[in-house]
């Protein structure tokens, strides 16, 4: 069964792949070897010609655009960059305001900021398969219900054909790309795991602090495959990265959500660490598992995440969503 959300939505996690770093581009080749890239002041999109807008949103102040770029289809996105309360004196002194009303005791203006507090985040997809063109445009979205036949029957068949590669995140395990973006890594191969910032998030506060934790084990693809074997590694996980968080961005764990996907945009298991009061996207209970309950959900049942019915929304181009279809579960 599912239900239709008439909301337009793009993929919440974009996140986990291509979200971008501050004055940094990020070129996504999935089969590349990587490239740990430093900043420059070369151009890359002087030369992008725009196709059209896939989605864009203006409270998220985040706009999707799909276009060429050294005659290859690309993905570019472009986002505002947050206010940051160690800059607001220079805001306030140094910006030129232009008044659009006065009534009474309100008035508002166009503030144009110094050019160094007026950047924007951009994200290069370069070369962007039919795959990342639909993954970011905008969709409706539905709410599937996956029993554990299901899974076997439906989804597994079909990620182990149509999932994006994860070279990328063996790139980062083997240090041959982003090496330089590792805040913490715990070197065991079984119960191990690097920290490093989600490109959402441009480190220069902690208000929106988004982290990743990518477990050295490649054979564990999503919440599905854990088990309470598993539960050493994932303890692992929560507290090296609790306490990794709080010695380098002093933010306590009381003020920390970590969570998994499911449905993850990447089927090899990360684990996300985000400020509680920071509303990520892809944070919501549709697809939004808390670590703590994961943990807790193991004890209990060894096979829980093997046995029980989860839920999760799909958007509607999503080539998963039209398996469930075709098998009469929608």
């Amino acid at each position: 069964m599912a239900a239709v959300s008439t909301k337009c939505e793009n993929n919440g996690e974009a996140s986990d792949e291509y979200s971008p770093k501050n004055k940094k581009t990020k070129r996504d080749q999935e089969n590349s070897q990587g490239e740990n890239v430093k900043e420059g002041d070369e151009n890359v999109l002087s030369g992008f010609k725009t196709t059209n807008v896939l989605s864009d949103s203006a409270r998220e102040k985040v706009i999707f655009v799909h276009g060429k770029l050294d005659e290859q289809n690309a993905v570019v996105i472009l986002e505002k960059t947050p206010i940051r309360e160690d800059t607001l004196a220079e805001i306030f002194a140094a910006s030129t305001l232009t008044l659009d009303m006065r009534n009474d005791i309100y008035s508002t203006y166009r503030l144009q900021a110094p050019p160094h507090l007026n950047e924007l985040k951009a994200t290069v997809v370069l070369p962007a398969t039919e795959k990342h063109v639909k993954k970011y445009q905008c969709q409706e979205s539905f709410l599937v219900e996956e029993t554990a036949e299901d899974y076997q029957a439906i989804t597994l068949p079909f990620i182990q054909k149509q999932s994006f590669s994860v070279q990328w995140v063996y790139n980062i395990l083997e240090k041959k790309a982003e090496s330089e973006r590792i805040v913490f890594e715990d070197p065991d191969p079984k119960l191990g795991f690097v920290l490093l910032p989600d490109f959402k998030w441009d480190q220069k506060q902690v208000d929106n602090l988004y982290l990743i934790a990518i477990p050295h084990q490649r054979n564990i693809k999503s919440l599905r495959d854990l088990t309470s074997e598993h539960l050493p590694l994932l303890q692992n996980i929560f507290q090296k990265g609790k306490d990794a968080i709080l010695e380098k961005y002093k933010l306590p764990a009381g003020k920390l959500r970590a969570y998994l996907h499911y449905q993850p945009s990447y089927y090899h298991l990360h684990v996300h660490f985000t400020n509680l009061g920071y509303e990520a996207p892809g944070c919501g209970v549709e697809r939004a598992h808390l670590l703590a309950d994961v943990v807790q959900n193991l004890r209990s049942d060894p096979r829980y995440y093997k046995t029980r019915t989860l839920y999760f929304p799909l958007r509607a181009d999503d080539g998963l969503l039209g398996q469930f279809k075709e098998a009469g579960k929608l």
